[in-house]
């Protein structure tokens, strides 16, 4: 297996990459919470830009992978100061971010920070604003008060062992939000969103795209994919997406 290079950002994170040179613009996958950069759609995309001799990105956030960290201590704000650390350091001229899950949200928050980088964009269940509109709003009683009592709660998952959250990833999230002030997108936009997951719902997808103002966007409801999207049918529509971004 290939070695990750690794990059020092001004916050004291290491975060593992691996870079493909190619034509532009570079496609930056965005992974998601607790995700890593070993997962079958960032592997099938950098086989897919290779293929085609784009360039290609994809990285672990701190606290996540290959990358220095400790999970719990991270937060929204962390991870997106990682995102702008590797597209300030590593990737010179126009990018297409490709966020899945969390790195929706991610790629939303870029688009506002670097907007003038951005030629395309596409995600895949883009969970934006999911630690206030999921986690905090689906706390009973009881796990708020063990939250601020301890610091943290466990939260069940369907995909992998139970999340931990933390106060901090509360607070930051509030101050990351997307959905309560306007968010423009002007370039080409596909999201991405299958009817059986359940970890982020159609209903966050339609709210999205209600939301966010563009030219060019347009969602795809696939029926019966889960969450993870990353089936045959499901990375065909990914590269699609990415294929009508690109042109």
């Amino acid at each position: 297996m290939e070695r990750p290079q690794y990059l020092e950002t001004a916050e004291g994170h290491r975060l593992a990459y691996h870079q493909t040179e190619g034509k532009g613009p570079c496609i930056l996958f965005l992974g998601g919470l607790k995700s890593d950069m070993q997962g079958t759609k960032a592997m099938h995309l950098e086989a897919w830009a290779r293929a085609r001799g784009r360039a290609y990105l994809r990285f672990d956030y701190s606290g996540h992978g290959e990358s220095s960290g400790i999970f719990d201590q991270g937060a929204i704000g962390d991870w997106h100061a990682d995102t702008l650390a590797v597209v300030d350091t590593l990737i010179q001229g126009p990018i297409v971010p490709v966020g899945s899950s969390m790195g929706g949200w991610q790629a939303l928050l870029l688009a506002r920070a670097r907007g003038d980088r951005i030629a395309g964009m596409v995600t895949i269940a883009a969970a934006p604003d999911f630690t206030e509109d999921g986690w905090w709003a689906g706390f009973t009683d009881a796990q708020k008060v063990s939250l601020k009592a301890n610091g943290k709660v466990e939260l069940p998952s369907d995909y992998m062992e139970p999340y931990v959250v933390t106060h901090h990833m509360i607070d930051d999230g509030r101050d990351h939000l997307v959905l309560r002030s306007p968010l423009d997108l002007p370039f080409p936009v596909r999201f991405l969103q299958g009817t059986a997951d359940t970890a982020v719902s159609v209903e966050t997808a339609t709210r999205l795209l209600a939301h966010a103002q563009g030219p060019d966007m347009r969602l795809t409801l696939v029926k019966d994919a889960d969450h993870r999207f990353s089936d045959g049918p499901c990375l065909g529509l990914i590269e699609a997406a990415l294929t009508e971004v690109m042109a």
